[in-house]
């Protein structure tokens, strides 16, 4: 028998795995609750606005996984994978803002209902908050969630500033992404796995694991915002196309010669202005048809494989199995 276990579509084998991850990632969610409660309603109602429009919860299904390898139910696992969610959602707020986006989830954004000012807060409150949690998880906690962050702000800079010249744009590309979101996916393994006590290489298989898990997902990401009809975060397809965001079908293409007149024409497209209707949907349908689209598949590919082969030293098991899982579950996204 399989089952589903949370918004990311995780399949589960094993009943009593079943059990733990939908247990932990119950206890997540009161955890959210009560971490983004204020005795002011309105940072309440602003700080709760992106928790509940839903999200995949990726990162604390991670802590509850990576537990498997020690003790499943250590007192410290919920806390972590909700200070995990907190600080992914805080980026959020903080991304909508620099990426002036509209729509987050499938509901208005946080900038967008409210104001900049509003959104920036709120993440800051929602920072706050999960240091104020972290602190209770002890010092080697504090010092691996801070190396992360400044892994993440890292990433976020280099994106805002773009590739030194004569650096690949691709390799510039992945660089952003490991900071920006494998850094904190792969926090949320290694907290799983610490707070489980579990082995010290184990630890580390997990976070390498998670490490590339990361890219994975972030390219599927790419591949979707160009490939898919309905955008599995609530983005309009081709959202990142329109913004001028290069991802990395886009930066594929950039690196190979033109071909063919549609290859030509793409490329005008993709040094104008796509907020135009017309020309956005023709660019969408080029770039849906163009070999760069397939090439960043395999790169998806890639790195969900080698986030699988990482997972070879460890024993048998349904926990084992599950990550594996999430590799195919990775892949299947991106088609």
């Amino acid at each position: 028998m399989t089952t589903v276990v949370g918004p990311f579509g995780l399949s589960v084998r094993d009943p009593a795995l079943e059990a733990d991850v939908l247990a932990g990632l119950s206890a997540v969610e009161e955890g959210l609750l009560e971490a983004t409660k204020s005795d002011v309603p309105f940072i309440t109602e602003a700080a709760r606005h992106l928790m509940q429009a839903g999200g995949k919860r990726l990162r604390p299904m991670l802590v509850m996984l990576a537990a498997q390898f020690g003790d499943p139910y250590a007192p410290g696992l919920v806390p972590a994978a909700v200070v995990v969610e907190l600080t992914h959602l805080a980026t959020l707020y903080h991304d909508d803002v620099m990426d002036e986006a509209d729509v987050r989830r499938g509901v208005p954004s946080a900038n967008a209902r409210w104001d900049n000012s509003v959104a920036v807060l709120t993440g800051d409150f929602l920072f706050s908050k999960a240091s104020q949690i972290l602190a209770d998880l002890g010092p080697e906690a504090v010092r691996i969630q801070a190396q992360a962050f400044e892994r993440l702000v890292t990433g976020q800079i280099l994106e805002t500033v773009g590739p030194r010249d004569g650096r690949d744009h691709i390799e510039h590309y992945l660089e952003v992404i490991a900071g920006k979101t494998s850094s904190l996916i792969a926090v949320a393994a290694r907290f799983g796995a610490m707070m489980s006590g579990a082995d010290e290489t184990v630890v580390d298989i997990l976070t390498q694991y998670a490490e590339r898990l990361g890219t994975a997902f972030q390219l599927a990401d790419d591949v979707l915002d160009i490939a898919s009809d309905s955008h599995e975060s609530g983005k309009t397809p081709g959202t990142d196309l329109r913004e001028g965001i290069p991802t990395l079908p886009v930066l594929h293409l950039r690196a190979s010669a033109p071909s063919t007149a549609d290859d030509q024409r793409l490329r005008e497209l993709l040094d104008g202005d796509l907020t135009d209707d017309g020309r956005h949907a023709e660019a969408l349908r080029l770039l849906r048809a163009h070999p760069a689209l397939e090439q960043a598949r395999r790169d998806t590919v890639r790195y969900a494989d080698e986030a699988r082969a990482s997972l070879v030293p460890l024993p048998l098991c349904p926990a084992k199995q599950a990550l594996e899982g999430l590799c195919d579950a990775v892949v299947h996204r991106a088609g």
